[in-house]
């Protein structure tokens, strides 16, 4: 759930901090005031590409950053955070995303650095944005199939599966490496044999390139270091116009001076701690310029280790590099995880003909359960879509798209040669959301629907359905109210108010009707300050609401009229502040 927005010198916006509440949040404002830079600078943290026409007039640079609450129902999140040893901190994350007029931008998560696909992907988890065509999660494909099982309950069985489908993969990538010939077998063993010796009688550590790099630099320059160590001790500590004998009798004086004025006892202070500072630099230059030796022999090895492990890399890891290739700073585990994965498949090719047959048994066993499982899953999803596309088309009933028809299809893979279903990772199934926005037309994906309102109220009626199992915490709405009113701009309220008690909603919207939803009415405003064209916002109090709701039926917020149809829309549907 996002908690706090804070937008800085985006579009129209100089310097913008909001806090927001869970349920829903409705913007509104006069067309032209700023509501859509509100929203786009929310797709600029969610992971929209970043253009420098946003910054600001005048400024280097734009920031956009949020607190966002991470509730324990979204375990998605949580463990993929975690994966990236990403901390809560009072069960929250700071996002930050920077551009500058140069057009490069930053991004960090808890003071962690991002690139933008991994922003695009977590925020994808929390955030659905409708009304543009970004981060729409129901607009993958690849979200139909989840947001189907969570509906159907089956999210535990279809992991099953895909555990036992992981496992039947990694045994047939056995018996494919033990089904080699014997002689190709033999080959490969005594060639993954030689790498296994040559790299542990090599025996490289992680991070020695880099330490053996910095000693061949030290020792390659003595004789222009020692010569610069030297000069430095000689500036040090070296006669009578060094440093330590400057400090010494600057401390002196200074000592002196204090004894007869107490306003320089702090000033004397510091020049004993300067003092004292300079006699340890002298100390430690003293001691570096007394241990510098000079071993050539010591130089030899060292550009022989820095080779050979050039050579272990070309050989096992870039082995496309070429004789003047830097060596990479990681390449040691590199090297070593090539090791790692020689010896395992050196076991696996050594298995005997026992084994092999063992494997096939396991492999057939593993199949037979796979298929009852996918044929199972295959008929409780069809079940299932069949339900969830009633639920949904009933409620585009009412949102004003009669005509519309919404589909869950669910499609077989096929068959393979030998007759047994296809199978991938979660099942036999391609799961998608269609739909038919007008009376007959075929059904299409949802991504090919033009408007944006219609596409909103597709959405808002999925997740009205999907609200309870969907883990997507906060929903976005720019352009739900396009091209509808009365009954049907009712209705979108209600159902809006519906979701938000199980979600996060942002809705701007023109429509009085929708905005006495509110839990929080936020009042989006422009205005020119010291010359300067700025938009504003302010949570709006009870009394605000009604002027504000005034102002959206008749245009007037004052108008006597317009304040009576205001305190009937509220008292009848809104929930005040």
């Amino acid at each position: 759930m996002l908690k706090e927005l804070s937008i800085r010198n985006y579009a129209l916006i100089d310097n913008l901090s909001l806090s927001f509440e869970d349920g829903l949040n409705i913007l509104t404002g006069e067309t032209g005031a700023g509501k859509s830079i509100i929203v786009g600078s929310l797709s600029f943290l969610l992971g929209s590409k970043a253009d420098v026409d946003v910054i600001r007039t005048g400024s280097e640079d734009a920031g956009v950053s949020a607190v966002i609450e991470i509730g324990p129902q979204n375990k998605d999140v949580l463990d993929w955070l975690s994966a990236r040893d990403i901390a809560l901190e009072d069960r929250t994350i700071m996002v930050r995303r920077n551009i500058k007029s140069s057009g490069r931008s930053s991004i960090y998560v808890q003071n962690i650095p991002f690139t933008r696909g991994d922003l695009t992907e977590l925020m994808g988890m929390l955030f659905d944005l409708h009304g543009q065509h970004d981060h729409e999660s129901l607009m993958r494909k690849d979200t139909h199939r989840r947001c189907l099982d969570r509906f159907a309950g089956l999210e535990e069985d279809a992991a099953a599966f895909n555990n036992l489908f992981l496992s039947l993969a990694e045994k047939k990538k056995a018996l494919e490496l033990s089904l080699n010939s014997a002689r190709n077998r033999e080959e490969r063993i005594e060639l993954l044999s030689y790498a296994v010796d040559e790299i542990s009688k090599a025996a490289p550590r992680p991070g020695e390139t880099k330490e053996l790099e910095a000693e061949a630099q030290r020792l390659a320059s003595f004789e222009k270091l020692s010569r610069e160590a030297a000069a430095a001790a000689a500036f040090l500590f070296d006669g009578e116009a060094s440093v330590l004998t400057a400090a010494r009798k600057a401390r002196s004086s200074m000592e002196a001076a204090a004894s007869m004025d107490e306003s320089l006892v702090g000033t004397s202070k510091r020049m004993e701690e300067l003092y004292y500072e300079a006699e340890d630099l002298a100390e430690e230059v003293r001691a570096y310029r007394d241990n510098l030796s000079y071993d050539p022999g010591r130089l030899e090895e060292v550009e022989d280790r820095l080779g050979l492990l050039f050579r272990l890399q070309k050989k096992y890891v870039s082995r496309s590099g070429t004789e003047t290739e830097e060596i990479s700073r990681d390449s040691e585990e590199a090297i070593l995880a090539y090791r790692v994965q020689a010896e395992q498949e050196i076991e696996a090719l050594s298995q005997s003909e026992e084994n092999r047959e063992k494997l096939k048994t396991e492999i057939a066993g593993l199949e037979r359960d796979m298929a009852g499982r996918a044929a199972e899953l295959s008929s409780r999803r069809t079940g299932a879509a069949q339900t969830l596309g009633n639920q949904i088309n009933g409620i585009l009933q009412k949102l004003g798209m009669p005509k519309a028809r919404f589909a869950v299809t669910v499609a077989s893979k096929g068959k393979g040669p030998g007759g047994n279903l296809i199978c991938g990772p979660w099942g036999a199934d391609e799961v998608e959301f269609r739909i038919s926005a007008n009376s007959g037309e075929p059904l299409k994906e949802l991504a090919r629907i033009a408007s944006g309102g219609e596409l909103s109220r597709v959405m808002l009626a999925v997740k009205t359905v999907l609200a309870q199992s969907d883990t997507i915490e906060t929903l976005v709405f720019d352009e739900i109210d396009t091209g509808i009113g009365g009954e049907v701009a009712l209705a979108v309220g209600e159902y809006l108010t519906k979701i938000g008690k199980f979600k996060q909603i942002f809705c701007i919207t023109h429509l009085a009707s929708i905005a006495v939803r509110a839990g929080n009415h936020i009042r989006v405003e422009k205005r020119e300050v010291s010359g300067r064209t700025q938009t504003v916002v302010r949570v709006l109090s009870q009394r605000n609401r009604r002027e504000e709701i005034a102002r959206m039926l008749a245009g007037d917020s004052a108008g006597t009229a317009a304040l009576a149809h205001a305190d009937d829309l509220l008292s009848k549907y809104g929930k005040g502040r």
